[in-house]
């Protein structure tokens, strides 16, 4: 079995800059650390329990099958705060038919990102009977 002391998602976006600017500014993470210099310097963000590094440039889109998937406390207060930031939001907060409450943004290259909601009630929180 591999022993996993820690992981990040690493993405190397077109334009460095506009993608700190994005995740950094407008969806307010916060910064874990940072290194290098100059436009491709990396930056890591923290992700709840894991991490977003952006580092480095690509020179194509990212593929359409890469999704992040973040978990907030209050969706719909999650949806005001980015409309006030500016950040174009895809799809509004909706209660899914597997119990989950979804909101659908991307990040400048097209990276899609869906802010999750776990009602009290999912079986993600609450399992009956344990």
């Amino acid at each position: 079995m591999v022993h996993v002391l820690s992981s990040r998602v690493l993405v190397h976006p077109l334009d460095p800059e506009r993608s700190r600017i994005f995740y950094g500014e407008h969806l307010g993470l916060a910064v874990h650390r940072e290194f290098g210099t100059g436009p491709e310097r990396g930056t890591v963000y923290f992700l709840g329990g894991g991490f977003l590094e952006l580092s480095g440039r690509a020179e194509e889109p990212p593929s359409p099958s890469v999704r992040l998937w973040l978990q907030v406390a209050d969706v719909t207060a999650t949806h005001d705060e980015l409309v006030s930031r500016g950040v174009e939001i895809l799809r509004a907060p909706v209660k899914e038919p597997w119990g989950l409450v979804e909101m659908w943004i991307a990040d400048p290259d097209g990276t899609r990102i869906v802010l999750v909601e776990v009602p009290a009630d999912h079986p993600l929180r609450y399992r009956p009977g344990i």
